[in-house]
């Protein structure tokens, strides 16, 4: 019986396409304090590498946003911004600010011509503002094209047998013959969040698992998966490495590959960076009851997501969690993580209307738990 709960912890990641953690966490505190209006709660928006990484690390360091011009998946001018800690000179980004899925509506989506260059922007401009250590938050991404069209910002030339400088693009991937890294700018310390363990190529890479979902049918995804082939078989020649094979390479369309490849970086489980970061571990100690939640529960929630690194860490202290989510797959595994599972979903909806009215649910949900906590025999 948790009846006593005092202290609240709200830890949720987004609400992909609907509400940010920051919006879910401020939906569920009003349906929670609905009914216990004298709870204690402390917020922890959490991200696991994709949408909303660089403001939940903003939240938890001190520094400013820096905005710019860049460019978004198709090329057209974009207001970006990153986030800078100047006492450490460390950029936080996040690649759905340039190449964002998000910034296209469903029907410019364009596995052909969609390039991570506005990213490759992004990180120049990092550097260009004295960023010695950058953190990139992968994930939310329109692109499948390996990383070239980052790299390309970068210095880097793509070249064809006949010596024709290649536009960046997925389209040129079987055509590059050469890669060109003599003017490649200086490049800081690079550490790509990820939260995913997918690799490049194969049934399980980046063509087959996520460009159906950025506009691909199925001959744009035999033609991506040929050309980012090509694309490892040039690099192993050319750069001399292969990170095809590592878990996350390809993450966000393949710029994971990318990253390892022409800039070095290294590679760590998101949600583990912000949970450092926002000192998640000793909040969850601090409190009585941990809520967290995000759009779908489902197989990969327990590949790396940032509700099953919460409850993990809940059961590690000792404290219960709940989780909210508009879908549940009944997974035993999944359903085992967590002390209970709320479907937010209270009648039948259309998907645009319960993504349209995420905060409305959310906020009768958190309610409903509360009542249960506080009455278990009669919620």
């Amino acid at each position: 019986m948790l009846e006593a709960v005092v202290k609240l912890l709200i830890a949720p990641d987004k609400f992909k396409g609907s509400l940010s953690a920051a919006g879910v966490s401020e939906a569920l505190s009003l349906g929670w304090k609905s009914v216990l209006p004298a709870t204690e709660i402390s917020f922890a928006p959490m991200a696991d590498g994709g949408e909303g990484f660089a403001e939940a690390l903003a939240s938890a360091l001190v520094g400013e946003w820096v905005h710019f011009e860049s460019v978004d998946a198709l090329g057209r001018p974009i207001r970006c911004r990153f986030f800078f800690v100047p006492a450490t000179q460390t950029a936080v980004l996040a690649m759905s600010e340039a190449s964002g899925i998000e910034r296209l509506s469903s029907l410019e989506r364009d596995p052909y011509r969609a390039s991570t260059f506005g990213t490759g922007l992004l990180l120049r401009r990092a550097i260009e503002r004295g960023a010695k250590r950058v953190l990139l938050g992968l994930g939310g991404s329109a692109t499948t094209d390996g990383g070239i069209g980052m790299a390309a910002a970068l210095g880097y030339r793509f070249l064809s047998s006949e010596g024709e400088l290649l536009e960046p693009l997925p389209s040129n991937l079987s055509r590059i013959a050469t890669i060109d890294a003599s003017d490649v700018c200086a490049l800081p310390e690079i550490i790509a969040a990820c939260d995913v363990k997918n690799p490049l190529l194969g049934v399980r890479g980046t063509a087959a698992i996520f460009a159906p979902q950025k506009g691909a049918d199925a001959e744009a995804v035999r033609f991506l998966e040929k050309g980012l082939s090509h694309l490892a078989e040039i690099v192993r020649r050319e750069l001399r490495c292969d990170f095809s094979n590592v878990p996350g390479a390809g993450a966000a369309g393949g710029i994971g590959f990318g990253l390892l490849s022409f800039c070095r970086a290294a590679m760590e489980p998101g949600f583990e960076l912000v949970s450092k970061a926002v000192g998640l571990e000793e909040r969850i100690a601090q409190a009585d009851l941990v809520l967290t939640g995000e759009g779908r529960l489902d197989a990969q929630t327990l590949e790396g997501k940032g509700p099953a690194g919460i409850a993990a860490l809940a059961r590690a202290a000792g404290k219960p969690v709940l989780v909210f989510a508009g879908s549940i797959e009944e997974s035993p595994d999944l359903l085992a993580s967590f002390d209970a599972t709320f479907p937010i979903i209270d009648r039948p909806v259309s998907l645009e209307e319960a993504m349209r009215d995420a905060p409305a649910f959310l906020h009768r949900a958190a309610a409903r738990a509360a009542r249960l906590i506080s009455n278990p025999i009669n919620p």
